[in-house]
């Protein structure tokens, strides 16, 4: 069947229109991935667009050269995968009895946990909370327990386990299951958008926290990668400052911070792609549903 010309003027304006989007995104990767290769004096004088100008590994080199570099990479996935369990398995099972609107008390639980959506206890009384009263201090239990349940990912889970048919679970308890057997082996079955969302959301305010370890971690051989990167731009700018005018310093001061930004969120592009389908799915149903 041939296109109408309105339909063909359609698709110009479409693929003009997506060529745009695409750029508007993709740039701002593009430049950080070219300024980290580019040198001091093409950084400075902001000749950087879409490639490297005098093309240098330098800041590549000291930056994974450091001895404990990958031992931070290490912390850091496992404090991804850990605290991503802790987060989605508790988030599930929190969010699923409040889905259920028979049961009476969640007149109160619901707008209980709306409420710590708006209002929170503050910096300091959960220091005291988490360093003295659960000695969680320098443990890495700091920074995957208190933060584990997210009354936003918990609204956004219950919206989605009451979008579920009914029918379903009815037909799971004439087969005999119980609550326990029904939430595992109906409900979470038919939940992986849902908890593909949740699994992004939670690695990567994991993969990308800093100021959590800063607070509580004080043994530096429990670093996560982005503590330690920001040490190392930290220390590259005050070197700077000072007047420590070395070649291979400047040219480091010019470039830690592309180099740290590329190198913190690589694993989290690469992990996308997979997720990316399930993720678009689960925020549509929870979103609109809710």
């Amino acid at each position: 069947m041939k296109a109408s010309s309105s339909y063909r003027v359609f698709q110009v304006f479409n693929t003009i229109i997506m060529t745009i989007v695409v750029f508007v995104t993709l740039y701002p990767f593009l430049y950080l991935l070219a300024q980290s290769f580019s040198s001091e004096a093409a950084v400075y004088a902001g000749k950087i667009s879409f490639y490297p100008i005098d093309f240098t590994s330098e800041t590549y080199k000291t930056i994974l050269g450091k001895p404990d570099f990958f031992r931070y990479y290490g912390n850091t996935i496992m404090y991804a995968v850990l605290g991503t369990l802790i987060a989605v398995g508790a988030t599930a099972v929190m969010a699923y009895p409040l889905s259920k609107e028979k049961l009476r008390l969640n007149k109160f639980f619901v707008p209980f946990v709306l409420f710590t959506m708006y209002f929170g206890g503050g910096l300091i009384p959960n220091y005291i909370l988490i360093a003295k009263s659960l000695s969680m201090k320098d443990t890495m239990w700091a920074l995957l327990i208190p933060g584990a349940i997210s009354a936003f990912n918990v609204i956004l889970m219950k919206t989605f386990f009451a979008s579920l048919p009914n029918e379903v679970e009815e037909a799971a308890k004439v087969d005999g299951l119980d609550v326990f057997g029904i939430f595992t082996r109906i409900t979470l079955p038919l939940s992986k958008p849902i908890l593909a969302t949740m699994i992004l959301f939670v690695i990567v305010g994991i993969w990308n926290d800093w100021f959590s370890a800063s607070l509580y971690l004080q043994t530096k051989e429990k670093w996560p990668v982005a503590l330690f990167l920001r040490q190392v731009i930290d220390s590259a700018i005050s070197t700077t400052e000072i007047g420590a005018n070395s070649e291979n310093t400047n040219q480091i001061a010019a470039t830690v911070k592309s180099t740290a930004m590329v190198l913190t969120s690589l694993p989290i592009i690469c992990i996308y792609p997979f997720v990316q389908k399930y993720f678009v799915q689960g925020m549509m149903i929870g979103s609109v549903k809710g």
